[in-house]
């Protein structure tokens, strides 16, 4: 190279592209007072959004409290929280609302779903009848998960899949809403089971 030539520099090296993680919608659904709303706030990353609202004296009359006499809200729209997995892969959970009378938003909160994870009181279960009814019908895959109210349950997962009369594929799983990491592995296994179906 003679003084007069410039000089040359290696061409740059584009970073690569850091793509944004894969956004998976899973639904939180089941009956009244069987700790969804507990279960979105233990896992989500984020300040969850709730929509909860005073159980009045009319509300009272109507929906079941005898299991839950301590309860003073309930969910009237949604729940809302996120969950990164991992750099990939990103949770987003709606919570349904539990009583019969808003049922009508349904089909709107499980627009895109993947999976759902429908919880159970095993106190009562014919309080999930209608959301395991709305899975199957929608063909939708879904977990149950039995809910350890005070770390107990009150028959054996084989009784509850009898009794709620779910194919041998449906997981049935025990977790506790208020810790993050057993509503973690209760996810998982609607995620795998979504990833199956999709592979499938």
């Amino acid at each position: 190279m003679t003084p007069t030539e410039p000089a040359t520099r290696p061409a740059a090296v584009p970073a690569a592209a850091v793509r944004p993680p894969l956004p998976v919608k899973l639904v939180v659904a089941g009956g009244f007072g069987v700790g969804k709303t507990t279960t979105v706030g233990s896992i989500s990353e984020i300040e969850p959004l709730t929509t909860e609202a005073a159980i009045t004296e009319v509300a009272a009359g109507v929906d079941d409290l005898s299991h839950t006499p301590a309860k003073s809200t309930t969910t009237v729209a949604m729940d809302f929280g996120c969950l990164t997995i991992d750099p990939t892969l990103k949770l987003y959970l709606f919570g349904t609302p539990g009583q019969d009378r808003f049922g009508f938003m349904w089909d709107d909160l499980v627009e895109g779903a993947v999976g759902a994870l429908v919880i159970v009181d095993t106190r009562r279960l014919d309080d999930c009848y209608a959301a395991v009814d709305y899975f199957e019908h929608k063909e939708i895959p879904f977990a149950v998960a039995v809910n350890a109210f005070d770390g107990t349950v009150e028959h054996t997962l084989d009784e509850v899949r009898w009794a709620l009369d779910v194919a041998e594929e449906v997981p049935v799983v025990v977790f506790d809403a208020r810790e993050r990491g057993s509503v973690r592995d209760a996810l998982l296994v609607v995620l795998e089971l979504a990833l199956a179906r999709t592979e499938a």
